[in-house]
């Protein structure tokens, strides 16, 4: 049988590096970050598979691909202070926090947050801050982020994100309905708001709640 370590970096290389991943920096993390760690167990043997999975409470991880071009589009240096909407497994998470300073991330579903945090702290990782509550509303008290990345697809950016990013500052999230999905990456520099979108794509809807945090 072809060992995690095999399996890992033939994802990277056949799924990411032969596509348009080119940044040096986001192929490595994925090297070392092992997405096996983060599925269910009834999902392990399709964790190196291009393709999202079920993480309980109607989510998903997303696939590999979606994750690298997600946080190639973030342009990270290594000093950023980073918003995510929508912890999920925590694989994504993971990834940021190798290539960021400090991740604040945002979970609706506790049960999830609570797998997450659990998983990245037998990782060892420590600059991340956890909270449940509604991501539509941002993380206001530690604003502003230099960097904003939703998990989750939403009809219209709320503007509790644009309000919280920085300036110069850089969001990801995928935009649109059931009927059709794109990322879109909006820069703010010099208090003015440019937005490109790119990639089809689909992602579990953003969870629509009244919660606040907790």
């Amino acid at each position: 049988m072809t060992g995690a370590s095999e399996q890992l970096e033939r994802m990277v290389w056949t799924q990411l590096a032969s596509r348009d991943i080119r940044d040096p920096k986001v192929l490595d993390v994925f090297c070392r970050v092992d997405r096996a760690r983060f599925v269910p167990d009834d999902q392990k043997p399709y964790a190196y598979d291009d393709r999202p999975l079920g993480i309980g409470e109607g989510q998903t991880i997303s696939q590999p691909y979606m994750v690298a071009i997600m946080t190639q589009s973030l342009d990270l240096a290594g000093a950023e202070k980073v918003l995510e909407i929508g912890t999920g497994s925590g694989y994504q998470t993971a990834i940021l926090a190798e290539l960021a300073a400090e991740v604040y991330t945002i979970e609706v579903h506790g049960a999830l947050l609570d797998k997450a945090r659990w998983a990245l702290e037998s990782l060892g990782v420590t600059n991340v801050h956890y909270r449940v509550g509604n991501g539509r509303l941002g993380w206001p008290e530690e604003a502003p982020f230099d960097r904003i990345l939703c998990a989750a697809a939403a009809e219209e950016v709320p503007e509790a994100w644009l309000s919280q990013l920085g300036d110069p500052g850089v969001l990801i999230t995928p935009v649109g309905g059931f009927d059709g999905q794109v990322l879109a990456q909006i820069t703010k520099r010099g208090g003015k708001l440019d937005r490109t979108e790119f990639c089809p794509c689909r992602f579990v809807p953003l969870v629509r709640s009244d919660r606040k945090t907790e």
